[in-house]
Protein backbone atom coordinates (compact mmCIF):
# COMPACT_ATOMS: atom_id res chain seq x y z
CA UNK A 1 0.00 0.00 0.00
CA UNK A 2 1.23 3.58 -0.81
CA UNK A 3 3.08 5.79 1.68
CA UNK A 4 2.46 9.49 2.68
CA UNK A 5 4.64 11.35 5.05
CA UNK A 6 3.36 13.72 7.70
CA UNK A 7 5.80 16.09 8.76
CA UNK A 8 5.25 18.04 11.85
CA UNK A 9 6.40 22.06 12.04
CA UNK A 10 8.62 20.05 14.85
CA UNK A 11 10.63 18.08 11.86
CA UNK A 12 8.97 14.68 13.71
CA UNK A 13 7.66 12.28 10.94
CA UNK A 14 4.89 9.61 10.46
CA UNK A 15 4.64 7.62 7.66
CA UNK A 16 1.36 6.58 7.07
CA UNK A 17 -0.15 3.93 4.58
CA UNK A 18 -3.05 5.02 2.79
CA UNK A 19 -5.56 3.25 0.85
CA UNK A 20 -5.92 4.44 -3.23
CA UNK A 21 -8.82 6.41 -3.06
CA UNK A 22 -8.58 8.06 0.23
CA UNK A 23 -8.06 11.78 0.70
CA UNK A 24 -5.09 12.35 2.06
CA UNK A 25 -6.73 14.14 5.23
CA UNK A 26 -8.67 11.32 5.77
CA UNK A 27 -5.73 9.04 6.11
CA UNK A 28 -4.23 11.88 8.54
CA UNK A 29 -7.34 11.48 10.80
CA UNK A 30 -7.84 7.73 10.65
CA UNK A 31 -3.92 7.48 11.62
CA UNK A 32 -4.55 10.71 14.87
CA UNK A 33 -1.91 12.38 12.98
CA UNK A 34 -1.50 16.00 14.82
CA UNK A 35 -2.31 19.07 13.20
CA UNK A 36 -4.99 18.03 10.42
CA UNK A 37 -8.40 19.37 12.62
CA UNK A 38 -10.49 18.76 9.39
CA UNK A 39 -13.88 21.20 11.44
CA UNK A 40 -16.14 20.23 7.81
CA UNK A 41 -14.71 16.80 7.49
CA UNK A 42 -13.73 16.76 4.11
CA UNK A 43 -16.05 19.17 2.75
CA UNK A 44 -14.00 21.82 1.54
CA UNK A 45 -15.80 24.61 3.60
CA UNK A 46 -13.30 25.28 6.46
CA UNK A 47 -9.08 25.00 4.87
CA UNK A 48 -8.50 23.32 8.93
CA UNK A 49 -6.43 20.62 6.46
CA UNK A 50 -3.74 22.55 5.08
CA UNK A 51 -0.90 21.35 3.89
CA UNK A 52 2.61 22.09 2.29
CA UNK A 53 2.70 19.48 -0.41
CA UNK A 54 6.77 17.73 -0.93
CA UNK A 55 9.12 20.68 -1.17
CA UNK A 56 10.58 19.41 -4.40
CA UNK A 57 8.69 16.77 -4.94
CA UNK A 58 8.12 16.00 -9.28
CA UNK A 59 5.03 14.63 -8.47
CA UNK A 60 2.23 15.96 -10.78
CA UNK A 61 -1.07 16.85 -8.53
CA UNK A 62 -4.44 17.67 -9.66
CA UNK A 63 -5.17 21.52 -10.46
CA UNK A 64 -6.33 23.74 -7.72
CA UNK A 65 -10.22 23.96 -7.89
CA UNK A 66 -12.09 26.99 -7.46
CA UNK A 67 -13.48 26.17 -3.85
CA UNK A 68 -9.79 24.48 -2.63
CA UNK A 69 -8.52 27.98 -3.91
CA UNK A 70 -11.32 30.18 -2.25
CA UNK A 71 -10.61 28.08 1.24
CA UNK A 72 -6.78 28.69 0.34
CA UNK A 73 -7.39 31.95 1.26
CA UNK A 74 -8.66 31.56 4.40
CA UNK A 75 -5.93 29.60 6.20
CA UNK A 76 -4.28 30.62 9.71
CA UNK A 77 -0.58 29.77 8.38
CA UNK A 78 0.79 31.24 5.55
CA UNK A 79 -0.05 30.12 2.07
CA UNK A 80 2.65 29.58 -0.12
CA UNK A 81 2.76 27.75 -4.02
CA UNK A 82 3.09 24.19 -2.50
CA UNK A 83 -0.16 24.98 -0.19
CA UNK A 84 -3.34 22.58 -0.42
CA UNK A 85 -6.12 21.02 1.57
CA UNK A 86 -5.68 17.53 2.33
CA UNK A 87 -9.34 16.77 2.11
CA UNK A 88 -8.86 17.54 -1.83
CA UNK A 89 -5.85 15.55 -2.75
CA UNK A 90 -6.99 11.49 -3.26
CA UNK A 91 -3.97 8.71 -2.82
CA UNK A 92 -2.99 7.66 -5.93
CA UNK A 93 0.25 5.15 -6.51
CA UNK A 94 2.44 8.14 -7.67
CA UNK A 95 1.64 9.61 -4.45
CA UNK A 96 3.80 6.85 -2.67
CA UNK A 97 6.11 8.52 -0.55
CA UNK A 98 5.11 12.14 -0.82
CA UNK A 99 6.08 14.23 1.92
CA UNK A 100 3.25 16.30 3.18
CA UNK A 101 4.02 19.09 6.03
CA UNK A 102 1.96 20.44 8.35
CA UNK A 103 1.70 24.37 9.42
CA UNK A 104 2.03 25.03 12.91
CA UNK A 105 -1.69 26.45 12.99
CA UNK A 106 -5.09 25.28 11.44
CA UNK A 107 -7.23 27.72 13.67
Amino acid sequence: MPKIIYRQADGREDAVEVPLGWSLMEAAIQNDIAGIVAECGGGCACATCHVYVGQGSKVELPEIGDMEGDMLECTSAERRDSSRLSCQLRMTAELDGLVVDIPETQT
